[in-house]
């Protein structure tokens, strides 16, 4: 019995040497070097972050949070900016003498259904009448894209508060994405009797007229195509291309943000 006692008292010495040998360790370790042993690590000893973390929904934490010191007016307001911005600059460089025909980005080609003219007129030494043609599609489209700025301003001052974050937080493209699906129809309609006046007044359609009979008369085909409803498309295409570049521009380029308040939502937006 009494040996029981000792050898129990003598264990319990043992754990509490043990203890007091740790504890010593613990000490020294967190006086020498900041690591708190008694602090359970981690993540195989990585820190958990506290920012910029990813919710189910896919939006980050940190992107809310900066959008949390923005308000709904001030959010609206930047996102207006931007695509007043977008439109106007777009429109202005388009609505030039060569802002379609010098532009590779929007050019407007021969139709696809025509180049085989293209071909042919270029092989029996007609190219500089296809290069005239081409040339009158794009003044054309440079003449009737203003009808789009008014438009533009209708569908840019219905936005709502909703609309505003969406695109804020959406892809490079999300505002000139929602110009798109509130203006197509709109403008193709605005555009297509514009465009049809345009085509006379630079001469195109009497010169496309020309070329395709020529053309005929040489095959033996008998080629048509609508120019105008292609004219009409490929303008709508190349002031929707102008302001998603200007929208991709403000995004990603702080220096293309030129005013306090498009500083201020963007910037905010840089963290998602």
């Amino acid at each position: 019995m009494k040996k029981n006692i000792f050898l129990a008292a003598g264990l319990l010495f043992s754990m509490s040497a043990q203890a007091q040998i740790f504890d010593i360790i613990k000490s020294t370790v967190k006086n020498k070097t900041g690591v708190d042993l008694n602090v359970p690590v981690k993540n195989n000893g990585a820190t958990t972050p506290t920012t910029n973390t990813t919710t189910a929904s896919g939006e980050s934490r940190h992107s809310s949070a900066n959008l949390g010191s923005l308000t709904s007016t001030q959010i609206s307001s930047g996102l207006k900016e931007a695509l007043s911005m977008g439109v106007t600059d777009g429109v202005k460089k388009l609505a030039v003498t060569d802002g379609f025909f010098r532009n590779e980005a929007v050019k407007i080609l021969m139709p696809e259904k025509l180049r085989k003219i293209d071909t042919t007129l270029r092989s029996i030494g007609m190219g500089s009448l296809a290069d005239e043609g081409v040339k009158l599609l794009n003044r054309a489209a440079e003449d009737a894209v203003t009808e789009a700025a008014p438009i533009f301003t209708n569908a840019i001052t219905s936005m709502t508060i909703t609309d505003a974050k969406n695109i804020l937080l959406g892809s490079n493209n999300a505002a000139t994405s929602y110009l798109q699906g509130k203006t197509q129809t709109q403008l193709f309609n605005a555009f297509q009797p514009k465009v049809k006046a345009s085509l006379g007044k630079v001469g195109a359609d009497t010169l496309w007229k020309s070329l395709i009979s020529k053309y005929n008369t040489f095959t033996g085909q008998a080629v048509t195509t609508d120019l105008n409803e292609y004219v009409t498309t490929e303008t709508i295409n190349g002031v929707f291309k102008m302001v998603a570049d200007k929208e991709s521009g403000i995004r990603n380029t702080p220096a293309m943000r030129t005013t306090s308040i498009l500083q201020k939502v963007f910037g905010a937006q840089d963290g998602k």
